[in-house]
Order: structure tokens, then C-alpha cells, then sequence
């Protein structure tokens, strides 16, 4: 992996920052202790005057990207996000929208008085197909997504929470092993304005949780990185097949798809005290008919991931997603003590067929595959949430009421 690393960056114009960097990441050697000296700690670093060798691609680029001259892309500025005193009904969002085409959409949803609008991920389409440590694909999406009319409209009517997938990532289907995937949070944190203060800059990942409205309706938004820390997939053995199409679901213990740091702060947030939860993943949760990108690739983190639902005793969740270029309704309730209903949003500006019609165990009625964006409505006098898929010109195409009692919500 070193070499080939190597020859990429020397093709890009770096090799000798990522050379010194993938030294500096190996993997540690047993010491012998009748034998070996142990290394110092990182006290004893810092009383030098001296820096612990990084042991990861990305920590040890950061002096590079720190030192880097470059038009740092930034969305305009938009309104605050709602406070405790205001409790949401209408909860909109959306993923998979390049800016290299109009997104007529985004202003539909800019008119329709939502109280929130969350990107749910491929926010921009980046990927570094040149393999750059300066991402300018990426950087180039970026910018390209702030001169759009329609972003802008967008983005100065609804505040805005997002989280990325893979293509804003950096690389298509890309999990923990993308190199350059720093500076790619570096430009998403940036792009989206988030603050020096701001929690992510502090640590790994762009995993982040908010609360809204007053007790009794209160909404958290749980938004799940579900590329920083994802172990690899398992490749199909029958490429493009119905079910296999790229991936298989595999029960190697071994795989990951949140990291020890965020399954621990997810269960932390689940106990937070809300009345409605949505958790966001910019992969699907419960399809089972597609052999894509999703949970199901990995079973026992799926498992994982019901089971601290129910541990926790977590009311009122709901999952949203995005990422399949169609949109779905999907309820499993055989995993926690109520019914755990996901909805499927995509794509804003992507869409690539009239029709989908691929096997959907847990899915409620057919997808949507044209354009379209999803919908949150919650009524909190009549008891009763709405999951909706609207079209591009804003017409419900697909829905389902939900009772606030019957997913735990007004307990």
C-alpha cells in the first residue's frame, strides 16, 4: 500500500509530504523488554519540545494542508438554526445534488416554509479521480455549489444541518482507508461555516447532534459519519446481479461502520432526553433488496445498531437516509418494541430512471425514483408524524402517518 500510495502522490505532485507521512505510519513494533528501550510517552515528547510521530495518513498531511494556499470555498451565510423555544413541524431534506446542473428543486423546497432543511449527503459530486491531496475536484464542487441561484435561495430561507457521503467524502464507495479524508472534512466544515469553537474540528469524523423545540416537542437530529471510520465492504462474486449488484453482506466480526469513539457518543446522545429522534445516515438502514451501499452490508453492525436503540430505551426514533438515487418507505417492527420506520430521500438532481423496481423486503409500497426530497411533518396536538416523499414540484407522492404514542413519543 506504501508503494502504490507513493506513486499516486508523486503523480499528483506531492511525493515527498505523503512519503514522509506514510513513515511516519507504521505500524508499531513490539519491544522486547529484556532488550529494548520503551519509547517515551508523549509527555516526555512534549517536555522536548518535540511532537509523537503521527500514526495515520491524515494526521501526518496536516502541517501540509496547513501551510497550503488555496480559495477555501464557503456556502453563504444562512439563517440560525431554530432554538429550544420553537418546536419544528416540517422538517425537510434531501441528498445525491451535483452542482453542475440546475437544481430547480431547492428552490421548490427554499418556497414551501419548512422550519429546518438537512442535506443528508453526496451534498456535492468531488471524487478525487486524480488522486490529488489538494482535492480540487472536490474543492471545485464546492465552489461550484455556492454560485448556484438555487443553493443560494436555499440556503438564505431554511437554516441547514448536513453530513456527507461518499462523494463528498472524496471517493466513490470510500470508507476509513481514503487518505486525503481530512482536508476533505477540512473543506465540508469550512463550505458549511461551521465555527472554530465547533465540536468537529476537535475531533475525527463529522458526526453531530441538536436538539429543537421546548419539552414535550422536542426534536433531535442525530447525524451519523458513516465514512470515517467504515471498514471495507465485501465485494459481490456476481457483479450486477439483482441483490449482489457491488457488495454482500458479511459477518466478519471484524467490520466496522461507526468506530469505537462514535458507537460510544451514539449512545451517549440516545439518551438524551427528546420526544421525536431522527437519526440520519447517509446509507440505507433497512433495505434489504439491493446488493448497493447500506447497513446490510454489514449485519452485526446493523444489529449493533437496533440493539443500543433498544438498550438505551431511545423513544420516537426514526432513521432518514438518502444515497439510492430512488426514494422509500420502509418499517421493521421486529427490532426494537415499536415500529422503527426509515424513509429514503434521492436525489434532488440525480435521478437516473423513471421507475425502481427493485425487491424491497421492509419497504412500504413502491419507490419514487424521479427527483424529489423528503419531508418530516409532525403534528404534535393530533399525535401524528408524516414521512413524506415529494416530487419537484413539491406534490406528496409517497406517505405515511406515523402515531407519536405508537413510536414512544409522548410518553
Amino acid at each position: 500500500m506504501s508503494r502504490r500510495l507513493t506513486r499516486l502522490a508523486r503523480l499528483a505532485g506531492f511525493a515527498a509530504p505523503l512519503a514522509l507521512a506514510l513513515a511516519a505510519c507504521g505500524e508499531p513494533v513490539a519491544l522486547d523488554p529484556a532488550r529494548d528501550t520503551p519509547p517515551p510517552t508523549p509527555q516526555m515528547m512534549r517536555d522536548a519540545g518535540l511532537s509523537e510521530a503521527p500514526r495515520t495518513p491524515w494526521a501526518a498531511l496536516e502541517p501540509f494542508y496547513d501551510q497550503l494556499e488555496y480559495d477555501v470555498p464557503r456556502a453563504p451565510a444562512g439563517p440560525a438554526l431554530p432554538g429550544s423555544d420553537r418546536a419544528l413541524t416540517s422538517i425537510a431534506f434531501g441528498s445525491c445534488n451535483t452542482a453542475e446542473r440546475e437544481i430547480p428543486i431547492l428552490n421548490v423546497i427554499a418556497d414551501a416554509g419548512h422550519d429546518l432543511f438537512i442535506y443528508g449527503g453526496d451534498n456535492v459530486y468531488g471524487d478525487a479521480r486524480a488522486y490529488d491531496a489538494t482535492l480540487p475536484e472536490l474543492r471545485e464542487a464546492y465552489h461550484q455549489l455556492a454560485a448556484r441561484p438555487e443553493f443560494q435561495r436555499l440556503r438564505a430561507a431554511l437554516p441547514m444541518l448536513e453530513v456527507w457521503d461518499d462523494h463528498d467524502y472524496g471517493m466513490n464507495d470510500m470508507g476509513r482507508d481514503f487518505a486525503f479524508k481530512g482536508f476533505a472534512e477540512r473543506l465540508f466544515l469550512d463550505f458549511f461555516g461551521a465555527g472554530e469553537d465547533d465540536v468537529r474540528r476537535t475531533r475525527e469524523g463529522i458526526y453531530d447532534a441538536h436538539v429543537f423545540g421546548p419539552e414535550g416537542q422536542r426534536v433531535q437530529v442525530i447525524l451519523l459519519d458513516t465514512r470515517w471510520f467504515r471498514s471495507e465492504l465485501t465485494p459481490t462474486d456476481e457483479r450486477g446481479a439483482v441483490g449482489r449488484e457491488r457488495y454482500l453482506p458479511s459477518e466478519d466480526p471484524n467490520q466496522d461502520m461507526l468506530g469505537a469513539e462514535q458507537w460510544a457518543w451514539l449512545e451517549a446522545q440516545l439518551q438524551v432526553p427528546a420526544e421525536v429522534r431522527l437519526i440520519v445516515s447517509s446509507i440505507q438502514v433497512h433495505a434489504d433488496g439491493h446488493g448497493w451501499e447500506a447497513w446490510r452490508t454489514m449485519p452485526r453492525e446493523r444489529d449493533r445498531l437496533y440493539a443500543l436503540i433498544g438498550e438505551t430505551r431511545a423513544n420516537g426514533v426514526v432513521l432518514v437516509s438518502g444515497d439510492r438515487h430512488s426514494s422509500g418507505l420502509y418499517v421493521r417492527d421486529d427490532v426494537i418494541d415499536y415500529p422503527l420506520y426509515e424513509i429514503t430521500s434521492s436525489a434532488l438532481n440525480m435521478s437516473f430512471r423513471d421507475e425502481n423496481n427493485e425487491p424491497g423486503p421492509h419497504r412500504i409500497g413502491d419507490m419514487f425514483a424521479p427527483e424529489n426530497y423528503g419531508v418530516v411533518a409532525i403534528d404534535w396536538e393530533g399525535g401524528v408524524l408524516n414521512l413524506e416523499i415529494r416530487d419537484n414540484t413539491g406534490a406528496t407522492v409517497r406517505e405515511q402517518a406515523v402515531s407519536l404514542a405508537q413510536i414512544g413519543a409522548l410518553r
